[in-house]
Order: structure tokens, then sequence, then C-alpha cells
């Protein structure tokens, strides 16, 4: 586990290890997530439509779209 400072400056470096698993170079834009105590960088997606394309697979049962359309 690799650790980082702040600097007097407010800024961080990723460490190596951090940068190769997220896959960004310098430039790159990233994004913070903050949740209570916890808080979370990621890469900002290019396009953001192919980032969530297909996230939302199997979250609603096999016939569910049928069953709300036969409901209107």
């Amino acid at each position: 586990m690799a650790s980082l400072k702040l600097s007097s400056k407010n800024q961080i470096v990723l460490p190596k290890e951090a940068r190769e698993a997220m896959q960004v170079k310098g430039g790159d834009e990233l994004l913070v997530i903050v949740k209570g105590s916890v808080t979370l960088l990621m890469p900002k997606p290019k396009k953001y439509a192919e980032a969530l394309s297909g996230k939302g697979k199997g979250i609603y049962p096999k016939d569910y779209l049928k069953k709300e359309r036969r409901a209107w």
C-alpha cells in the first residue's frame, strides 16, 4: 500500500502504482468523489455514454420492462 503527503500548497503526487492502475498520465483529469470519510479518485471518462454503457444490466428481473409496458 502506497501513501502520499499533502504539500504546503495542498498538492499531492499520485504514486506510480496508482497512476498505472488507473492508466492516467500528466494532464489527465480525475474525478474526486467524497462519501463521508472516504475519498475516491478515478479517471474522468472521455465519453460518459460509453463509460456508463451496460452498467445497469441485470438490475431488473428478466420480464420487468414487458410488465411495465402492459401496465400503461
